[in-house]
């Protein structure tokens, strides 16, 4: 009896654990307090599906029936324009054996709703009987509205600056944005709007006057080639003065003020650089010790002058022939000019060059993903120190899901080189040390985060990726400051000529 009573308690206890667990699987189902991790699972699950939307879908190009695309464009088609009773029977007008509705009809009703939608941009897309096989995207060819997804998947999904001001946690993207709407002004002629938004950007974050140089050379050429070029000048200048006489108000009302201001801006005490950063004074310094052969005074005035001279070649090319494409390569040169050479430089200061490299990406896409390979790379170790590893590898992968996707040429670099025998070898070195160089990174990741570098030189491994890094943004900064120049040899267009 005494048996039986203590079996009964213990079945009764694994059912009641056995509802416990139940409950416990499906507790998110039903209870609250976990939005914010269900919003950014959401967030990048449809991520996921956009990357794989871009790539070819169910009878793509596929004459007669196409696929199950067109299967779902002719049912919009057939509900938006048949009564419902011959939604579902053969007649003139509805040819069940071309993907006849063999769904129920709440799927028929969804068709319906989604057809009004799709008409209401594109009628001729559920156009009763000349509408079969319809592939044509809407406003634009589909090879231009694949690159145009694509650049901005490039623009919206960058993994550094994501893993920096969302991870690392700071507000990069106000500035930068700020700086994109001033691009967007000059490429639109809306120059005195550019002049306010990039002062703002300015006194946003002080890392913006990394493209002054691009800003002001582009502004000076496109003035010098009017009528009344002092005129010009004039309207700039009152516009950036005026602006930024509204944001430092507070702080004009003495010079103390403001040189208290300056100086928390330019913190020249740290020294000319801090942390192992990828630039040439920290990659330098272990040949050349700055900081105990010259002041900081002879530093700043070193830095200075090698960051003017750096982006002297790139304001002058601007100078001569200001157009929109020089414009961007502008940007990214003298962003490149201050991240190399320029005083005091942080590892997330990569994002300067990062952002016209990616408003040049349709154009350079190898350039922009080898940028955005080691920009990453350079931040591993102070993304290492706040343990963001897991979101580090993720963001990387989703990167080059979304880099690799199928644009409207065909996944093909527009600037690649057309097939030719005599580049076979070259092109055959170039991949294998491309390959070579990923391979190599690939284990320093793993060096990185498996083992301990000698006591004796603590910081090993970051100055062997800071020195990885720095070669391959040096020559970068060469390409691009080559390819600038290499615009003048090309005649200006007519679009070019209307923006002047």
């Amino acid at each position: 009896m005494g048996k039986k009573k203590e079996k009964k308690e213990i079945n009764e206890k694994v059912d009641v654990e056995a509802v416990e667990i139940e409950d416990d699987t499906w507790w998110w189902l039903t209870h609250k307090g976990i939005g914010a991790t269900f919003l950014c699972i959401s967030v990048f699950a449809l991520l996921v599906r956009v990357a794989v939307s871009l790539h070819p879908y169910s009878g793509a190009g596929s004459p007669p029936k196409f696929g199950d695309y067109e299967a779902q464009r002719h049912w919009m088609e057939i509900t938006l324009n048949l009564p419902v009773l011959e939604w579902y029977r053969n007649s003139t007008g509805n040819d069940l054996s071309y993907w006849g509705l063999d769904y129920p009809p709440l799927t028929a009703y969804q068709s319906y709703f989604h057809g009004l939608f799709l008409r209401f941009f594109d009628p001729d897309s559920v156009s009763l009987f000349t509408s079969r096989g319809y592939e044509t995207y809407v406003g634009c060819h589909s090879s231009r509205k694949n690159d145009c997804a694509w650049h901005i998947a490039m623009l919206l999904l960058n993994p550094c600056l994501i893993l920096i001001d969302h991870g690392h946690f700071q507000y990069n993207c106000i500035s930068l944005g700020l700086t994109v709407a001033a691009i967007a002004a000059i490429l639109s002629q809306r120059e005195l709007l550019a002049s306010c938004l990039f002062t703002l950007a300015l006194s946003h974050k002080q890392m913006s006057v990394y493209y002054a140089p691009a800003f002001f050379s582009h502004l000076l050429g496109k003035c010098l080639r009017r009528k009344n070029p002092i005129h010009g000048v004039a309207k700039l200048g009152l516009t950036v003065l005026g602006t930024f006489t509204v944001v430092w108000w507070p702080y004009l009302h003495s010079t103390d003020a403001l040189l208290g201001v300056l100086s928390r801006l330019a913190p020249f005490e740290r020294g000319i650089y801090e942390d192992y950063v990828a630039n040439f004074w920290c990659t330098s310094s272990v040949i050349i010790k700055w900081k105990r052969l010259f002041s900081v005074h002879s530093l700043k005035f070193i830095s200075l002058t090698a960051t003017v001279l750096t982006c002297l070649p790139s304001m002058v090319q601007q100078v001569m022939a200001p157009s929109s494409r020089g414009f961007l390569y502008g940007l990214l040169n003298s962003s490149f000019a201050f991240y190399l050479f320029s005083f005091q430089v942080h590892e997330k200061s990569i994002l300067l060059p990062l952002l016209p490299a990616s408003l040049l990406a349709l154009e350079e896409r190898r350039p922009f993903k080898w940028l955005m390979f080691y920009g990453l790379f350079s931040m591993f170790p102070l993304l290492c120190r706040d343990k963001l590893v897991l979101p580090y590898f993720a963001l990387h992968a989703l990167f080059m899901l979304l880099y690799h996707a199928p644009c409207g040429h065909g996944g093909r670099p527009r600037n690649a080189r057309p097939n030719n025998t005599k580049f076979d070898y070259f092109d055959s070195f170039k991949t294998f040390m491309n390959g070579f160089i990923y391979l190599s990174s690939f284990i320093l990741h793993i060096v990185y985060l498996t083992m301990h570098p000698p006591e004796k030189f603590p910081y090993l491994f970051e100055a062997i990726i800071m020195l990885i890094c720095f070669y391959q943004f040096a020559l970068l900064a060469f390409y691009t400051n080559v390819k600038q120049w290499s615009l003048l040899e090309h005649s200006t267009t007519e679009e070019e000529k209307k923006l002047i």
